[in-house]
């Protein structure tokens, strides 16, 4: 069954009342799917705007949480049909308009996602994540004009790793791992002690070779976080990497001797 068909949750059963437990209310909900969204974990951040929306319908910000969590799964067919079902609703708010940009973009409707780009910029030009969509909408199209996409993006949020960590996700997704880890650096130096920026430093390091940095960079992460099992694989994958690469370079001196 497809997530557009069933993002509901399951009925919860949570015991005996907690007086002293959060109300599980609209605010609870979207600050729990924001924290999930921040933490890389999509799919629990999907449900979370799901179920902010059960609360008020009329969320916008939920509707495109949900939209974007879709398209950081890579589901671009679902984010585009529900941009669609929100859009119905609210025709004209510029994060819906942008987070429908990137899925028709990454589904290769170019001109149709610059148009609709257009259209949330127009609407509102001072979001960060208006700028990072708009950037991913060019990288998709093979423009140069993204570069200043992302710096648009960071200089209207000065010091906020989440847009700096978004960026770098973009990059990573268009294979540009030299500028996602610039990014993730600036991001590290902003938010020092975040597992997530570590691991994905890591993971571009390691598709560009850099086996020793990424090593270094998955282990942070994992003292990090010492549950986080992608951060132990990483950190495996690397040193197999850097043994293998040690080892060719030693057969090669060999022979050249």
């Amino acid at each position: 069954m497809s997530r557009f068909e069933n993002l509901e949750l399951n009925p919860e059963f949570d015991g005996e009342v907690n007086p002293r437990a959060p109300a599980k209310d609209e605010a609870y909900y979207v600050a729990g799917a924001r924290a999930d969204f921040e933490n890389a974990e999509f799919e629990q951040a999907l449900r979370g705007f799901a179920k902010a929306l059960e609360f008020n319908p009329h969320n916008t910000a939920a509707w495109a949480g949900q939209v974007r969590s879709l398209i950081e799964l890579g589901e671009f067919r679902e984010a585009l049909l529900w941009a669609n079902k929100a859009l119905e609703r609210f025709p004209h708010d510029p994060e819906l308009l942008a987070a429908k940009a990137v899925a028709l973009a990454r589904r290769g409707d170019l001109d149709e996602a610059l148009a609709i780009s257009d259209a949330s910029i127009e609407e509102r030009g001072d979001a960060p994540y208006l700028w990072l969509a708009r950037g991913d909408v060019l990288l998709a199209r093979e423009e140069s004009r993204a570069d200043y996409c992302f710096d648009k993006a960071l200089a209207l949020a000065p010091g906020d790793w989440v847009v700096a960590w978004l960026a770098a996700r973009i990059r990573h997704y268009y294979r540009q791992f030299v500028a996602a880890i610039n990014l993730l650096q600036q991001a590290i130096e902003w938010n020092t002690t975040h597992f997530l920026l570590w691991l994905e430093l890591g993971r571009c390091q390691l598709a560009l070779g850099l086996a020793g940095p990424a090593e270094r960079s998955f282990h942070q992460a994992r003292q990090l976080n010492p549950h986080c099992s992608e951060a132990a694989s990483g950190a495996g994958r690397a040193a197999s990497t850097g043994w293998w690469a040690r080892g060719s370079g030693w057969w090669r001196r060999i022979f050249h001797a």
